[in-house]
């Protein structure tokens, strides 16, 4: 809503503006000023009552953002598309360069033999999927009896409390959304949508945990998190599903691996 004028939130003063008291002396000249002003505010107030409806101006600006969001995600592809490529050149170039020196050579084989538990190669076996899901609308877009529009999307909390409870029950390896997750991953929420390495996905939200299926079951069971959403899904129809896998195949995460700062724990 527009904020109100001085004028509406105290007539009087519009009165006294447009229809000031006439003073001793006041030049004949200024009653030819007074329906110019009276024309002015008319049309201002015309003018406020429209965007004060906002219909219109709204939904502009949701176009806005929608276009602004897209532009954004196709730079950011565009930026790890490239990252990705000068990687590779580092790579190639490293490569070469310790087939004609040993020190070099040394520190690859070093470097190689940490990049399976760092999340650097794609690795396959036994696995646990959870899938989680915004409750769906009803066809008059009502929310159900008792609930509010935060009780039927996924929030950040949801995703985290399932992917600490599977890195508790020991997985070996993980992804969310065909991501892979590191030690430096965070997982962050905006609105309902989830941004997981300069990427935006999304609901459903897919997290996939490589290890003992058992223990990872159990964590999940136990964790409070896990057990909230759980309830909310059997009181508001979000969509809670754990799927067991014999052999699934995790990613390597292909993002940056630069610190910008770190901090030696306690």
């Amino acid at each position: 809503m527009a904020d109100s004028s001085p004028a509406d939130r105290n007539p009087g003063l519009l009165a006294q503006f447009l229809l000031p008291r006439r003073r001793p002396g006041r030049k004949p000249g200024w009653s030819a000023i007074v329906p110019l002003v009276v024309v002015a505010a008319g049309f201002l107030f015309a003018t406020t009552a429209s965007t004060a409806r906002g219909t219109q101006l709204r939904e502009d600006r949701r176009v806005q953002l929608s276009d602004a969001i897209r532009q954004r995600q196709a730079d950011v592809a565009r930026s790890e598309k490239r990252a990705a490529a000068l990687r590779a050149e580092v790579e190639d170039d490293t490569s070469r360069q310790g087939r004609n020196d040993a020190r070099v050579r040394d520190q690859q084989k070093r470097a190689d033999g940490s990049k399976a538990d760092a999340g650097l190669t794609a690795v396959h076996g036994p696995a646990l999927t959870v899938t989680l899901n915004d409750a769906p609308r009803q066809p008059d877009r009502q929310l159900p009896t008792g609930a509010t529009a935060d009780d039927v999307v996924v929030h950040q909390q949801d995703v985290q409390a399932v992917v600490n409870a599977l890195w508790a029950g020991g997985a070996e390896a993980m992804s969310i959304m065909d991501v892979r997750v590191i030690s430096t991953s965070a997982v962050r929420c905006v609105g309902n949508t989830l941004l997981l390495s300069g990427q935006v996905f999304s609901p459903p939200f897919v997290i996939v945990a490589i290890g003992d299926r058992g223990r990872m079951n159990a964590a999940l069971d136990a964790a409070p998190g896990v057990r909230a959403f759980r309830a909310a899904a059997k009181d508001w129809g979000l969509g809670y599903e754990v799927k067991e896998d014999d052999d699934v195949r995790v990613p390597a995460y292909h993002g940056s691996s630069s610190l910008s700062d770190a901090r030696v724990p306690r």
